[in-house]
């Protein structure tokens, strides 16, 4: 082996994919928390999102404020009075809008707070696990502090088979 050589490491498929993720949620028009998604099979990216307002209507970043943040209306509650799609949806809507089936891939899901760039435990809230599940996906992977996190759909729909009226009375996430 030649010693001039530089040892190349190349990042974990986890790591590449959540990389774009990152990328992907600068495109959020969120101003309180950004977050990117994407669907991958056998390693090959089929589709991304990012979570903000529908197209061609006015995001917060446009009108330079969100009703939520400024109604200290807390994370995970009250979807409803946001104006954007979360990254996880318009991830599975855009897979959708080109015809590309997602069915048996993995979703990476990156998220960062919009003042600091911290990033923050991105977990799909009670909506986007629904539609996780319904269209297919297998798992959703994600990062904290250094820790690769997983999600499986399975676990989900187990969870809900055993107390079907659980996860409606909990808030948020």
């Amino acid at each position: 082996m030649n010693s001039k050589i530089k040892k190349f490491e190349r990042p974990s498929w986890h790591d590449h994919w959540l990389g774009i993720a990152k990328v992907v949620a600068k495109r959020s028009t969120c101003l309180r928390r950004r977050f990117g998604a994407v669907v991958v099979k056998n390693n090959v990216l089929l589709a991304s999102g990012y979570n903000g307002a529908p197209r061609n209507t006015p995001n917060c970043t446009d009108l330079g404020r969100c009703y939520r943040k400024e109604r200290n209306i807390p994370s995970g509650s009250h979807y409803e009075k946001c104006r954007s799609v979360h990254a996880e949806a318009n991830t599975i809507i855009n897979s959708a809008r080109e015809g590309i089936s997602i069915k048996d891939t993995v979703m990476y899901l990156y998220g960062e707070n919009f003042d600091d760039n911290s990033v923050i435990e991105a977990k799909p809230c009670k909506m986007c696990r629904r539609m996780i599940i319904n269209v297919g996906i297998t798992k959703v992977i994600t990062s904290y502090n250094n820790k690769i996190i997983t999600y499986e759909a399975q676990s989900w729909i187990d969870e809900t088979n055993k107390d079907p009226f659980k996860e409606l009375d909990e808030e948020g996430y």
